[in-house]
């Protein structure tokens, strides 16, 4: 613990769901992600991950999941934000700021705010940008949406679980957070505490017509010491536990059978199977940190269990 929080302090860079109407389910959203949805906030210019961004698919409401734009009307507009120069029919509501200046985009399924659209200014034929926040929306690729899964692991420093996760076939996306605790909101600061109650744990959304949950639960088996309770190498306390939050059934299912396995191997796994609970992302300098750090894990490695 000592040496990861050296770490921390030495390269900190200068850089499913709840009720709507009772009859429909949102996804939980970060804190930031509420700012900008729910209260109407802006993101930076050119901080969004969807602006440099090109890949063929659709962008879906981060709230809903409804779908809003198609990537064949997504323009660069050099604004700092992604532009659209159309909708998918029906998927966005036009609301006249109150000082009349601007118009605001809301999805018209959730009511999640997206952005503002601008009408005049010549950028492509249809004459219309819908510029639209990064974290207000999210790409799906062509494959069929139901093959798109999610699920969470918590195997000591999330650091290194999502340096290995990043490297499976089939991952869409990673992020590192915390799950699992009693305190709403939590810092990395107020983890290191172990008084919150949170384990690090990576999200992992994956395309399961190209990998299987089971893939994915026999790779973190083998990138950490399962038979270690709450640690993890040279990191101590409650929040390096090893931990799998399942999403569905399945994935407990799975889980439980590879315990089984390994236990019969001999291994004194001491893993816990938790439902999923609200995810609270990390900040920014935790995100794919070996990458930009450029060097390996210090506390993981592959070792074969199976």
């Amino acid at each position: 613990m000592m040496q990861k929080m050296w770490f921390v302090l030495f390269l900190i860079p200068v850089l499913s769901c709840a009720q709507k109407n009772n009859n429909m389910n949102y996804n939980p959203l970060t804190p930031e992600e509420e700012r900008i949805i729910l209260y109407k906030g802006t993101e930076a210019p050119f901080s969004g991950k969807y602006y440099n961004f090109d890949k063929k698919g659709t962008y879906h409401c981060k709230r809903c999941n409804a779908e809003l734009y198609k990537s064949s009307d997504k323009f660069d507009s050099h604004c700092g934000w992604p532009s659209f120069d159309d909708e998918i029919q029906g998927a966005i509501k036009r609301v006249p700021d109150a000082d009349g200046k601007r118009t605001e985009i809301v999805c018209s399924n959730c009511g999640a705010h997206l952005g503002h659209v601008f009408e005049g200014e010549g950028f492509t034929p249809k004459n219309t940008r819908h510029c639209v926040n990064s974290l207000s929306i999210q790409f799906l690729p062509l494959e069929n949406v139901d093959s798109i899964e999610t699920t969470y692991f918590a195997g000591g420093c999330f650091w290194g679980v999502e340096y290995y996760m990043q490297k499976a076939e089939g991952i869409i996306s990673t992020d590192v957070g915390f799950m699992g605790g009693k305190t709403r909101n939590p810092s990395y600061k107020d983890v290191c505490t172990h008084t919150t109650g949170h384990a690090e744990v990576v999200k992992v959304v994956f395309n399961n017509k190209k990998t299987s949950f089971e893939q994915l639960a026999r790779l973190f088996f083998e990138i950490h010491d399962p038979t270690q309770m709450n640690r993890q190498g040279p990191d101590i306390g409650d929040q390096y536990r090893s931990e799998i939050f399942y999403t569905n059934e399945k994935q407990k299912e799975i889980s439980l059978k590879l315990i089984q396995m390994l236990k019969a191997k001999g291994v004194d796994v001491v893993t816990g199977l938790t439902p999923a609970t609200e995810f609270y992302i990390a900040e920014d300098y935790h995100q794919d940190y070996y990458n930009h750090k450029g060097t390996l894990p210090y506390c993981h490695g592959y070792q074969k269990r199976f």
